[in-house]
């Protein structure tokens, strides 16, 4: 069932010349019909693509009647970094289902982006359900939850009604859910191919009408939201016109362009550095973006005594 630990090599990491370390991956390009137009490996490999999930359940959150503004749909679809801005929004969603921070059942953490985790803890806070990267999807549920009169202290439970909509928004797409875990913010981890997901997140950069739209554009037009300030999966959004993307936990990473192509990775060591490098190299591939913006992807130095002295490279993409 999972075939990532006979994937290719997709990065090196080259230190004065010399190959130190290489990351296997999985690699799928989907066409507008679905079809597969480029691939690293087994794309019909199951993944849990984690966080990468998310559009896919706020998804079935509006569908199910979540009407929200396009900031706090794009917090739902967030692994935010705890900025001010994050925490305002997920507040503002919990607010107005008339809920607030103690309704949140997702693991409380620190923010997720060391600037934030840093001045978290200098203020001598302590880990909290708000402040967890996962807190606006958590957030949007109980708010679905209020809405259809669903119990909100078991929302978590991978039987109750508002996962089961999750479920079958995802069968939706075609995609068999191959498999059921727990994430690490509590709430059920779904497998899927890797191709699935990259034919679900074209479909919705796509999408012209209705739910899918709705979330498409929620993404495109807060993606600071999405994921935060520096941070890739941002920069990708506003540096390639209409993308959406979605990165998640375990090297995942997955986009849809308007035009209904999807992307989808998985970097098979679960490490995050390699993953913008191997996105960095299939927006070269397509030529999207900038020439600034795929330089920056791809541009993941190694130092030694803070003086560059390699790189981590993309292989074969």
């Amino acid at each position: 069932m999972v075939n990532v630990g006979n994937a290719p090599v997709v990065a090196q990491v080259v230190r004065n010349g010399f190959v130190e370390s290489v990351h296997r991956g999985l690699v799928v390009i989907t066409r507008a019909d679905g079809s597969v137009s480029y691939s690293r490996g087994d794309f019909d490999s199951h993944i849990l693509p984690r966080s990468s999930l998310k559009p896919i359940q706020a998804l079935a959150m509006v569908r199910c009647g979540l009407e929200v503004p396009a900031d706090q749909l794009a917090i739902a679809c967030a692994s935010h970094s705890g900025e001010p801005m994050h925490l305002e929004a997920a507040r503002a969603l919990l607010h107005g289902a008339g809920l607030d921070e103690s309704d949140l059942r997702n693991t409380p953490d620190l923010p997720l982006i060391d600037a934030q985790r840093n001045e978290w803890i200098a203020a001598g806070r302590a880990p909290s359900s708000l402040a967890q990267n996962c807190s606006g999807k958590h957030a949007a549920m109980l708010a679905t939850c209020t809405l259809n009169d669903w119990p909100t202290a078991t929302y978590l439970n991978r039987g109750h009604p508002c996962q089961q909509a999750v479920i079958e928004t995802t069968r939706g797409f075609g995609q068999n859910v191959f498999w059921t875990s727990i994430d690490g913010c509590g709430a059920p981890a779904h497998a899927i191919s890797l191709v699935g997901l990259a034919r679900i997140f074209g479909i919705l950069a796509a999408a012209t009408q209705g739910a899918e739209k709705s979330v498409a554009d929620a993404m495109r037009a807060h993606p600071e939201l999405v994921g935060g300030t520096g941070r890739d999966v941002t920069d990708l959004m506003r540096g390639v016109p209409g993308m959406i993307a979605k990165d998640g936990a375990e090297g995942v990473y997955a986009a849809g362009l308007p035009d209904g192509r999807g992307i989808a990775i998985k970097i098979a060591d679960g490490g995050v550095r390699a993953r913008p490098v191997v996105m960095g190299a299939v927006m070269r591939r397509l030529w999207l973006g900038d020439e600034v913006l795929r330089r920056r992807m791809m541009d993941m130095p190694i130092y030694g005594r803070g003086v560059p002295v390699g790189a981590v490279i993309p292989i074969d993409i």
